[in-house]
């Protein structure tokens, strides 16, 4: 997180604010996942789950391509939960694809998608959790900003104010409901994030 980004009170926008092992079975493990028409599927559950990331529709998740160079973080378990939830997060709301690849890549920026408590005299302000959201600024509680879904809830509620969003570049959709004073920074991230959400968003 870089502790020096200042952030304005967003109220007028959001109105509110594998590890692989050896195992005793069969080398082709199988699947019985019910299909939804009466039959089960008995293919390999690697033939499965690479259906369900081709039934991405990744032509939504980065529609006018990346800015700038990309960069790129390994994750542990918690930050891909945290991935996780902000998919999850997302479809409750009833928002798509698009809207998942914004929030996590904007997530990854401000936190490298860990839930932040306060930091003490690193912390910007009073900011908190995957977004960085500040209770002065009315995003809420601390406890309830850093709940992965009230956050990334919070967070889509003020991109959804926003005319256009489903058309902008990832940085311009997040700058406009972030307020930071590096706007640009949230670029970088959006290849990541648009993999995550690929590979996540069917299990999410």
């Amino acid at each position: 997180m870089n502790t020096t980004i200042l952030r304005k009170s967003v109220l007028g926008i959001a109105g509110l604010a594998f590890a692989g092992g050896l195992a005793a079975g069969p080398l082709n493990h199988h699947t019985t996942t019910d299909t939804g028409t009466g039959t089960v599927d008995a293919r390999p559950v690697a033939a499965v789950q690479a259906d369900k990331t081709a039934a991405v529709d990744t032509a939504k998740l980065i529609p006018h391509g990346v800015q700038g160079t990309q960069s790129r973080i390994g994750l542990d378990a918690e930050q891909t939960a945290n991935a996780k939830a902000i998919i999850a997060a997302t479809k409750k709301t009833g928002l798509d694809e698009r809207a998942a690849v914004i929030s996590i890549g904007t997530a990854l920026q401000e936190s490298k998608l860990q839930n932040l408590g306060h930091l003490g005299d690193r912390n910007d302000h009073d900011s908190l959790g995957l977004f960085q959201q500040r209770p002065s600024s009315g995003w809420g509680s601390p406890e309830q900003i850093t709940d992965p879904e009230y956050a990334t809830t919070a967070f889509l509620k003020g991109l959804r104010q926003v005319d256009g969003w489903q058309d902008m570049p990832l940085t311009d959709a997040a700058q406009t409901v972030q307020v930071s004073a590096y706007p640009d920074a949230y670029a970088q991230w959006e290849q990541q994030a648009a993999d995550l959400v690929t590979q996540h968003w069917n299990n999410s």
